[in-house]
């Protein structure tokens, strides 16, 4: 789903697209900074300061509903929107679609599924954590959990019979080895659950289908379910880094805000028991980061802007989730960013003290597309040379000046100016003029790719440099970055 903020501006870009289904025009809001909660925890603490240090981070999309190509879970949903339209063979009834996709289950082998070439190819564009869709609102668990037969494990799927049909643990066990941060994405709702949408009632949109408070023995169960199944991600899977919940319409009623528009569909008191989760999840887990998206408090520990960049700096962590392509799950054909874009858009979000958690959907046959190694290669070509002003560094005024925009080392007073250019190559005027706030003296000035000394003179708000010639010939491309130490 994608959550607008209503208390900020953001930086536009090109190529917006939907999430868990919702587009633009039907957004989620979410209040960020004013209701951010630090967590007491200090090794939660210490772990969010690591995970700002990494910047770059890729996210997975990938179920079932791959083999169809359409939004993830959102078309058996009943609600009345664009993004949850039935088509195809099975769209004359509701009950009809909703069969025929939860029997994808029998249809489903990726064959190609190798996660060391999915690590391989993250790495080398300087990703440095990864969140793995672990169960989506359709509920279908791409792990092998005792709750439910509806997973990829199950006799009933083909792919069960592969080695590596176990797919949480195998990407978890890939990633870890290559020193990535892990995060379980885990849906709260669960629209195959019987304790969630129970059989007695017809659904009637994302919500409980009954409520909980009426049938509080029902409600234990889905609670007790939920419990269950991050308790089996937590213990039988390694460590495990980030738990990312999604689906923030199951939340205690008393934190739902009627300004918001979909949160005042929520009707019932949806409260699954947050502390006890995550007392459980951080017993087994010391330091885990919970990010339980759009439930400000102790169990948000950082927010989550969705296919947006904040204009300004927010003054907690952060993290802009955002798709390569035109959608979150694999659709044939979809448009990919280009590499250009996604460099810029890193560092957009890196100088307003953010992180990218860049998402790539799995096919069917359990690969990328050839479009997303293409990018990941382009863009770790450029974090070879550029890497260092991305990496542990924080947002610093001016923040952005023009097509200038500026990160610093968080340890050296060392500022970083990345310029962005409209075109794929580089293209430096002769004379740069770049502003600078509360810098009584700048000591050095280079251009990262160049051992070319850079000749700088003091200016009315900043410094003004001479380009030589020879930096366009260096072949630098997407945008440049200047460090200057003082």
């Amino acid at each position: 789903m994608m959550f607008k903020f209503p208390k900020y501006t953001f930086i536009a870009f090109t190529a917006i697209s939907c999430l868990t289904g919702l587009n633009a025009a039907h957004a989620q809001q979410h209040n960020m900074s004013k209701q951010y909660q630090k967590p007491d925890d200090q090794a939660v603490q210490q772990k969010l300061d690591q995970w700002q240090d990494l910047k770059f981070g890729l996210f997975m999309h990938w179920g079932t509903y791959s083999e169809w190509g359409v939004v993830e879970s959102w078309s058996i949903c009943p609600e009345d929107e664009g993004w949850t339209q039935r088509k195809g063979p099975h769209g004359a009834t509701y009950d009809g679609y909703k069969k025929a996709y939860e029997n994808l289950q029998t249809t489903f082998n990726p064959v190609k599924f190798d996660p060391d070439k999915w690590v391989k190819a993250a790495k080398f564009a300087g990703m440095k954590y990864m969140i793995f869709t672990t169960k989506h609102h359709d509920g279908f668990s791409m792990f092998d959990t005792k709750q439910t037969d509806y997973k990829i494990t199950d006799s009933k799927t083909p792919f069960s019979k592969n080695p590596k049909a176990n797919v949480t643990k195998e990407i978890f066990n890939s990633f870890r080895k290559e020193n990535f941060m892990i995060g379980a994405y885990f849906s709260k709702p669960d629209w195959h659950s019987p304790e969630y949408w129970w059989p007695y009632f017809p659904p009637k949109d994302r919500n409980v289908n009954y409520d909980p408070e009426k049938y509080p023995e029902h409600w234990q169960k889905f609670k007790d379910f939920t419990y269950n199944q991050i308790e089996e991600l937590m213990t039988g899977y390694g460590k495990v880094d980030i738990l990312w919940l999604d689906g923030g319409w199951v939340r205690p009623k008393n934190t739902i805000d009627t300004a918001i528009d979909w949160q005042r569909g929520i009707k019932f008191n949806q409260d699954i028991d947050m502390p006890k989760i995550a007392g459980m999840a951080r017993k087994n887990q010391p330091g885990l980061i919970v990010v339980d998206r759009t439930v400000s408090g102790q169990y948000e520990n950082y927010t989550t802007p969705e296919q947006e960049v904040p204009a300004t700096p927010l003054s907690n962590p952060w993290e802009t989730c955002m798709t390569m392509g035109n959608s979150w799950s694999y659709v044939p054909g979809d448009h990919y960013k280009s590499t250009h874009d996604i460099v810029q858009l890193l560092v957009k979000v890196v100088s307003r003290g953010g992180n990218l958690l860049m998402n790539i959907g799995p096919g069917p046959d359990g690969d990328w597309a050839d479009e997303a190694y293409d990018r990941l290669n382009g863009i770790g070509n450029w974090m070879k040379i550029n890497g260092e002003g991305i990496y542990n560094s924080r947002s610093v005024a001016p923040y952005s000046a023009g097509d200038i925009y500026y990160t610093k080392n968080k340890d050296h007073n060392r500022i970083y100016a990345f310029v962005l250019t409209k075109q794929e190559k580089v293209d430096l005027p002769a004379s740069l003029k770049i502003p600078l706030n509360d810098i009584k003296k700048v000591k050095k000035v280079t251009l990262l790719g160049s051992a070319q000394k850079v000749k700088w003179k003091d200016s009315a708000d900043g410094i003004e440099l001479s380009i030589p010639a020879s930096f366009n010939q260096i072949g630098l491309k997407q945008a440049a970055c200047f460090a200057i130490d003082y």
